[in-house]
C-alpha cells in the first residue's frame, strides 16, 4: 500500500439509524448532502492542485458524489474493491433483530467470523491491502473500508479484536491514508 490517498466517508444516508448497513444495502443520500461533499472534494483538489479524478465505491451513497463531480468535468472511477464490508444475512437488518449469539460469535472470532453469506473481516483487510490507487488519489468510500485501511496502515498484519477496533469516521469526514 504505497502512496498517500485522501478518503472521505460518504454522506449520511437516509433511513439507516440502528441498522446494519454493508455492501448489499444500497441506501440513498439526499442530493444536497451529496453535492456538499462533492464541493468539499473539489475545493480540496483545487487547494492541493490535484487532478480532477475521483475513485468511489459503486454503491450509490458513494458513487453519487462521483456523479456530481463528473457533471463538473471530473473523471469518475468506480471500483468494487472500495465497497463496504458484506454483512451477508445481517445486511439491512436492525441490529436489535440480530441474535445476540451471532453478535457474540463475531466478537469472539472478530477476524474470522462471517455472518451467513457475508464477508470475514480478514477478507476485508486483504481486499483493502490489495487496493492500489495512484498517489494523491481522492476517494469516496465507507466507514468499514476506511477503518480496515487505517488498521493496515497502523498495525500491519496484526489481528484486530472487537475491543480494539476503533469507531468509524463521521459521515463526510476525510482521512489521509497510505
Amino acid at each position: 500500500m504505497a502512496g498517500s490517498i485522501t478518503v472521505w466517508r460518504h454522506p449520511r444516508p437516509e433511513g439507516v439509524q440502528g441498522r446494519c448497513i454493508g455492501a448489499r444495502t444500497d441506501v440513498p443520500v439526499h442530493w444536497r448532502r451529496v453535492k456538499r461533499l462533492a464541493r468539499r472534494i473539489q475545493a480540496h483538489a483545487r487547494r492541493h492542485r490535484l487532478p480532477h479524478q475521483v475513485w468511489t465505491s459503486p454503491l450509490q451513497r458513494c458513487a453519487d458524489v462521483g456523479r456530481w463531480l463528473r457533471r463538473w468535468g471530473w473523471t469518475h472511477h468506480q471500483r468494487e474493491d472500495l465497497r463496504e464490508m458484506d454483512f451477508g444475512a445481517w445486511d439491512g437488518r436492525f441490529w436489535r433483530d440480530i441474535a445476540k449469539a451471532e453478535i457474540d460469535a463475531w466478537v469472539s472470532d472478530f477476524l474470522g467470523f462471517a455472518p451467513a453469506g457475508g464477508e470475514r473481516l480478514q477478507a476485508l483487510l486483504e481486499r483493502v491491502a490489495a487496493c492500489h490507487l495512484p498517489e494523491g488519489a481522492l476517494v469516496v468510500s465507507h466507514g468499514g473500508w476506511m477503518l480496515a485501511r487505517r488498521w493496515r496502515q497502523t498495525h500491519g498484519d496484526a489481528p484486530p479484536t472487537a475491543s480494539c477496533w476503533p469507531q468509524p469516521p463521521a459521515y463526510g469526514e476525510a482521512w489521509r491514508l497510505t
